[in-house]
């Protein structure tokens, strides 16, 4: 599940930057920051990894992982808010993940704007559910297919030893990014993901920056908080957060079986 689209992702953050730009009546001086990096410093690789290497064993630990999961349950919290820290439309609700593809979402809660939670929060739910029952999407998988990788070091992250990659996009394409992926070291998970579109989204939407991280429940690595900030003109800057708490997380009984068809 870490080598997620990226559609459903970015696209509803249009949403979230075009809707909020015009409900709010008057002009921000908010100036855009880079989204916070690790300050951890970076060291250099083992001579013994590489890049192609690197990339076949996230694929082939995440194909071991996507074949165990069998459900999830979180409580998830939708916000969009201004650098001051006023909340504009909220939703929060229980989301539910079975195998091989069925998400459904209860809202237990909204409030602020019901024309950003029409228009934006609303969309990026439906967007989510779409991507998880297999419908085709705009290829954005973060693969070779898509991106150049250029190995950067290792990395600590939180407790995880992480290998730091550079990816770069194969095209200008707004459903993919350019920017940083943190790979779990012992794991072959991604940690985290952080950088902006390939692409400028609109003529109103200046810049855009997101950070994904990732956590490890039961041996599945799964979102823990995604933030996007957007730059519009005239209109300074708001923020897309989703909190993940996570109630349930339960393992197919054939996990074994997958791990070792993932490894011939």
């Amino acid at each position: 599940m870490t080598t997620m689209k990226f559609k459903s992702f970015l696209a509803a953050f249009i949403f979230v930057a075009m809707i909020t730009a015009v409900v709010e009546a008057k002009a921000q001086s908010y100036r855009v920051e880079s989204v916070v990096d690790i300050q951890a410093p970076v060291q250099p690789l083992p001579s013994d990894i590489n890049g192609s290497q690197l990339l076949a064993e996230l694929a082939r630990h995440d194909q071991v992982r996507n074949a165990a999961l069998l459900a999830y349950t979180e409580m998830r919290t939708y916000q969009v808010i201004d650098m001051a820290g006023k909340v504009h439309a909220q939703e929060s609700g229980q989301m539910e993940y079975r195998a091989p593809g069925k998400m459904t979402f209860v809202k237990t809660s909204e409030g602020g704007s019901g024309l950003v939670r029409r228009l934006a929060l609303n969309q990026l739910i439906a967007s989510e559910i779409e991507a998880a029952s297999g419908k085709p999407l705009e290829d954005s998988a973060i693969t070779p297919a898509n991106y150049t990788f250029e190995l950067l070091g290792e990395q600590q992250v939180g407790p995880n030893r992480c290998f730091l990659v550079w990816a770069t996009p194969k095209r200008a394409d707004k459903y993919l990014f350019e920017g940083k992926i943190w790979i779990d070291a012992e794991e072959y998970a991604i940690v985290r993901v952080a950088g902006h579109p390939a692409k400028k989204l609109s003529f109103w939407i200046e810049r855009v920056n997101f950070v994904r991280d990732f956590q490890r429940i039961d041996g599945f690595w799964l979102p823990q908080k995604d933030q996007t900030f957007v730059q519009v003109k005239l209109y300074g800057q708001k923020v897309l957060t989703i909190e993940h708490q996570y109630s349930a997380v339960s393992r197919g009984t054939n996990a074994e079986e997958a791990a070792q068809n993932a490894g011939n």
